[in-house]
């Protein structure tokens, strides 16, 4: 069986980790970007320099978050829904040179890598409309981000599935989850109703691949995926990505 990159990366995480440890928790913050189209609606993709972070892969813009994002509460504590907004907002500026409207953020859901990994960002994802006119226009440095596409959800799992780009384990679940929207509203109303999801992942080996697992999962507290009912969980299995969800 031909190794995979993410079996590669697996065992390049698993090294390290033996080595080195558990990495500390980096905040950061990602903001997905909508418009509509005639064929429903479409994310702003960025491309990711091979050399950093991510490095190769297609992702929304965000990044970590920087001391200038920081926002405190009346009482003078840090306010971390509000810096990740202010976070994601910044960034969203520098790497695509688009401006986001702070009140049309929705806040959906956030990520927590497994602790294997090198560089663990504790991400709040959010989703928000792209604004019209020249603020709505996309521009990059091709030096961070070396490329960008507007694609619809559908067509970025199936160009993954393709290998014409790669995605990262949560830019595959969120767009799994917006390509049942048909317009940005439906999706914005959607995921503001709905309370935010947190993927505190957990990750393991398999003679078949890897497989990223979640609270509901039955094999998450051992971090055992063999163990069997329910599941909440993504395997990635010879290139190909199965997401189970299930009570059992």
């Amino acid at each position: 069986m031909t190794e995979t990159n993410d079996q590669r990366r697996y065992e390049a995480w698993s090294k390290n980790h033996d080595e080195y440890g558990e990495s500390a928790l980096i905040p950061a913050a990602t903001v997905v970007v909508m418009r509509d189209t005639d064929e429903g609606p479409e994310v702003l993709m960025l491309r990711k320099n091979s050399k950093i972070a991510f490095g190769g892969m297609w992702v929304f813009p965000g990044g970590r978050v920087d001391e200038e994002d920081e926002i405190t509460d009346e009482s003078g504590n840090r306010d971390e829904l509000a810096t990740a907004s202010s976070a994601a907002i910044r960034e969203a500026g520098e790497e695509a040179d688009i401006a986001i409207d702070t009140d049309s953020l929705v806040w959906f859901s956030h990520w927590v890598p497994p602790p294997i990994v090198p560089k663990r960002f504790s991400t709040f994802f959010f989703a928000t409309r792209s604004l019209e006119g020249e603020r709505g226009n996309v521009a990059i440095d091709h030096g961070e981000i070396t490329d960008h596409s507007w694609m619809r959800p559908q067509s970025a799992l199936q160009r993954r599935d393709n290998a014409d780009i790669e995605l990262a384990p949560p830019t595959w679940m969120t767009l799994t989850l917006l390509a049942r929207f048909d317009s940005v509203d439906e999706a914005l109303s959607e995921l503001n109703e709905m309370d935010p999801i947190f993927y505190r992942t957990h990750m393991a080996k398999t003679d078949n691949g890897t497989v990223a697992m979640w609270e509901g999962d039955a094999g998450y507290d051992s971090n055992d995926p063999s163990l069997s009912g329910s599941r909440h969980r993504l395997s990635m299995i010879n290139n190909v990505y199965f997401f189970e969800q299930s009570s059992g």
